[in-house]
């Protein structure tokens, strides 16, 4: 048997892979990260399917579900929101496995932060205004940032900045990227990216916090910072240009 963890994608259930689709069909045990994945693709699964949704599950208690599985022989697909190679928690479940000798592999889903640039209608590489995007969040009730990862440090470098799981301290947030982006600095913050009930508040470092506190987003946001989205005014890309040797 094998543990498959398949990245569910941003919201929208037909924004997972092929290959992810299929794996649920093909799997008799389904682990679900409750709310955060479509329960559509719920569907998918094959008929007398043992579904879990680990929403209230503890580690020990999903490592016990995955446990059984192997002990019957049973593949597992086990779903994780977005993309599972970052804020999945899925290194610690990789960790557990390999302990008890359960074997594993992954499938990629679309990220958050790829949903919200498409719902902003956005590249997040602009040539000569922006190259390098940062993918991060703030210490808060979860486990503590490494200390050379402050937002003041990562914000020295005015790259363009994806922050999840930072919403519910956007007033923190914008205090602390002031200094290195100006107040004038564009900002959008994109909720449950690709879902029906999508919003989404395009601003500044001056107004983002009014807005997100007077939509009452608290969760399931993302939060991008960086001139690339007002970017109007920028040479063409060396891809497409006429002066390329091809």
């Amino acid at each position: 048997m094998t543990v498959h963890f398949i990245g569910a994608g941003p919201g929208a259930a037909d924004l997972i892979t092929v290959r992810g689709r299929d794996l649920i069909t093909a799997s008799p045990v389904c682990l679900y990260a409750g709310a955060l994945v479509p329960v559509e693709l719920l569907e998918h699964c094959p008929v007398g399917a043992h579904k879990v949704d680990t929403a209230n599950l503890d580690l020990d208690q999903i490592i016990a579900e995955l446990s059984a599985a192997h002990a019957a022989g049973l593949d597992v697909a086990r779903l994780h929101s977005g993309d599972p190679s970052v804020f999945s928690a899925m290194a610690e479940q990789m960790r557990r496995l390999d302990a008890l000798n359960i074997p594993y592999d992954v499938t990629p889903g679309v990220p958050a932060y790829a949903a919200a640039a498409a719902s902003l209608n956005r590249e997040l590489t602009v040539p000569e205004v922006g190259q390098t995007v940062i993918l991060t969040r703030i210490g808060g009730r979860a486990s503590a940032m490494p200390a050379s990862e402050d937002l003041a440090t990562l914000g020295a470098s005015q790259a363009t900045l994806v922050l999840h799981l930072a919403v519910q301290q956007i007033d923190r947030v914008v205090s602390e990227l002031l200094p290195s982006y100006g107040a004038d600095c564009p900002v959008a913050v994109v909720a449950r990216a690709s879902r029906d009930d999508e919003e989404v508040l395009r601003g500044t470092l001056a107004d983002i916090a009014e807005q997100v506190q007077a939509a009452g987003i608290r969760r399931t946001a993302v939060i991008v910072v960086g001139k690339v989205l007002a970017a109007t005014e920028f040479r063409d890309s060396h891809l497409y240009s006429t002066t390329r040797e091809r």
